[in-house]
């Protein structure tokens, strides 16, 4: 169905921001429906998942990542990150799905009903968009958690990993302690990187991946990974990494940093949209069975349901909450 028009700006029943797979989902539900449903997103389609490691495998299974009912075909048991895209992709492509890509959203105007969504190209042209309600579905993978030391804007500092291929031959130092830097130090040291791992904890975390967790513990304990624990970095200079351990501080020789120390969601941006939030978790104010914010006719979606607790809610069960979304649409 297509979109309508005022004053020639396009309208919609149903905005969704963040086209990853929970707002596909929305958009999905929302047509079937028979609203009119548009999805804004400032990166490609799934963004977050592009910039996940190139050879990531999911820890869950393809069937528990089929968004709108779509069949997830993989050849293997736990689908990979280029699996996930394709098929993303294809759902949308499918489904015909209104996808406004590389389109930042800037503000929010006007009430339930009558939303005035202001957004920014790449090139910095504004656009508007218009709709009854709003959906915010974006995820929590474009924040990191800042460690706000000396020296982390250096340009050899990364917050995402993504490859091990250019890191060959050279010192680097892994922070974290979690799925995503055990995975970051094992393929870097696979690659020929000579790691260290630096975790704030006593031990590699308990809910790192089955077949990861060993893994990353054999290497540490055959001296092959070097870690620190107990330990944080406090300063990062062109040459170094100086490292709070519990005996003082020791000096690393290094040439890049891949601080894996988590994400949060975009707190600023649903503040500005007046949600409120509870608890030190950060909950925002939702209705448990409609999903509906505080703020009338803005509904959220996904992991942003959980405030900081960001390991509650994955693909498997935030995919269901556009039915929720636009059940509670219709029966308005």
């Amino acid at each position: 169905m297509r979109e309508e028009k005022q004053d020639g700006v396009d309208e919609f029943d149903l905005l969704v921001t963040g086209a990853g797979p929970t707002g596909l989902a929305c958009a999905i539900e929302a047509k079937r429906a028979g609203l009119r449903a548009v999805l804004v997103d400032k990166g490609c389609i799934c963004n977050s998942l592009f910039h996940y490691p190139s050879h990531m495998t999911f820890f869950t299974t393809a069937e528990l990542l089929e968004i709108g009912g779509i069949p997830f075909p993989s050849p293997n048991a736990k689908p990979t990150r280029n699996e996930a895209l394709q098929y993303y992709r294809r759902v949308a492509a499918y489904c015909e799905l209104d996808v406004r890509q590389y389109r930042r959203v800037e503000r929010v105007t006007g009430q339930d009903g009558a939303f005035g969504v202001h957004t920014i190209d790449r090139f910095g042209r504004p656009g508007e968009l218009r709709a009854r309600k709003l959906a915010i579905a974006t995820g929590y993978y474009d924040l990191p958690n800042y460690l706000h030391i000396p020296g982390e804007s250096l340009s050899k500092v990364h917050h995402y990993y993504f490859d091990s291929h250019p890191y060959s031959g050279l010192d680097v130092v892994v922070i974290g302690g979690k799925n995503s830097a055990a995975i970051a130090a094992l393929e870097l040291w696979r690659s020929g990187a000579r790691v260290t791992l630096v975790h704030r904890e006593a031990e590699i975390h308990g809910h790192v991946k089955y077949w990861i967790k060993p893994d990353i513990e054999n290497r540490i304990k055959n001296g092959e990974i070097g870690a620190y624990f107990n330990a944080q970095v406090v300063e990062i200079t062109p040459d170094t990494v100086v490292v709070q351990t519990a005996g003082g501080r020791v000096t690393v020789k290094n040439d890049f940093v891949f601080a894996m120390t988590g994400y949060h969601p975009d707190f600023d941006f649903l503040a500005g949209l007046g949600v409120r939030f509870e608890g030190p978790d950060r909950r925002p104010a939702c209705n448990a069975e409609t999903l509906e914010s505080n703020v009338a006719g803005i509904y959220l979606a996904g992991v942003i349901v959980a405030g900081s607790r960001t390991n509650e809610i994955f693909i498997e069960n935030g995919r269901f909450h556009g039915a929720q979304i636009a059940k509670a649409l219709t029966a308005k």
